[in-house]
């Protein structure tokens, strides 16, 4: 992957989108969109604040009263980016945190919604991440709305979906059609690897271009600053990445 490993990818696609953010907020268990706001941040350090909230860091978080500051910050309209993933996410952008099957007699069961809807409508730049990248995952239709991509007309949203990342490539959300549109390829992968493992419709061009790898000092400040910066937080994701980096020289 000329010298780049997926994660890196995955981290530098994140921070391109989050470019112009001002506040930008990452929840739990979320390593990647973590490392690509911290990118950003370090990317704009010279010309803006970007202010970064990692749920569960201390170093990195300038909540102080939890969730509940976080909430506060999406309904007065000054959180500017948020991340969403799914067990499923189908061609609308509705997010499924709840199970499988027919709720509540579901056959598998997730964590919960937890406050996914009420983010989803109130911050402007919300990117759904999913590294698993399957029609298992990328259904056409989620057996539970958790939160909707789209609402009707009439309803106020301020909120929604830019973007669709996953381990194979990067999508855009229309909200006027409303659906994706496959926007890159990663590096490794083709437009026919991603439609045979996707589960929606999608608009797809006719020669989708291959997602932008980080230069060399862009990956100076992943593999130096951000990979430092993440360790306090995803100490066990920061060591894999340092493995996967020291297998990859060898």
């Amino acid at each position: 992957m000329s010298g780049v490993l997926l994660r890196e990818t995955l981290i530098f696609t994140i921070a391109r989108l989050l470019e112009g953010v001002r506040m930008v907020a990452v929840g739990a268990a979320s390593p990647v969109p973590a490392a690509g706001a911290m990118l950003r941040r370090a990317l704009d350090e010279n010309e803006r604040q970007v202010r970064l909230s990692v749920l569960g860091s201390v170093k990195h978080n300038f909540f102080t009263n939890g969730s509940a500051e976080l909430f506060d910050a999406a309904g007065q309209g000054r959180l500017d980016a948020f991340f969403l993933g799914g067990g499923q996410i189908d061609g609308q952008a509705n997010v499924n945190l709840v199970g499988v099957g027919d709720y509540p007699a579901s056959t598998v069961r997730w964590p919960g919604s937890f406050g996914s809807a009420y983010l989803y409508f109130t911050v402007p730049k919300v990117i759904l991440f999913r590294e698993e990248h399957s029609r298992r995952v990328l259904v056409d239709q989620v057996d539970f709305i958790s939160a909707p991509g789209v609402s009707p007309a009439g309803v106020y949203r301020p909120g929604g979906p830019v973007a669709l990342l996953t381990s194979k490539g990067l999508f855009r959300f229309d909200k006027e059609r409303p659906g994706f549109m496959l926007d890159s390829v990663h590096p490794g992968h083709t437009a026919a690897d991603i439609a045979e493992a996707t589960g929606f419709a999608y608009d797809c061009p006719a020669n989708p271009p291959e997602t932008p790898l980080p230069d060399a000092a862009e990956l100076t400040l992943l593999r130096g600053r951000v990979l430092d910066e993440l360790s306090e937080t995803y100490p066990a994701f920061a060591a894999d990445w340092r493995r996967d980096l020291a297998a990859f020289a060898a």
